[in-house]
């Protein structure tokens, strides 16, 4: 299997059993993804205008 249309066609002919086990590992693969993105955008300073701005609106806000 190597495109997504064949990983589709796999992923129909599933047990609802193995669908459901298949859902719940691709949902904690994509929470870990995410927060490893969100690490590695913090680590580099990518998020540090934003912070800034959040920052500035809450202060201006109390």
């Amino acid at each position: 299997m190597s495109t997504v249309e064949e990983i589709e066609t796999a992923i129909e002919k599933l047990p609802r059993e193995e669908f459901f086990l298949l859902t719940g590992w691709l949902s904690e693969k994509f929470a870990q993804t995410w927060d490893a993105q969100i690490e590695d955008d913090v680590s580099a300073g990518r998020l540090d205008e934003l912070a800034r701005a959040a920052l500035e609106e809450h202060r201006a806000g109390s």
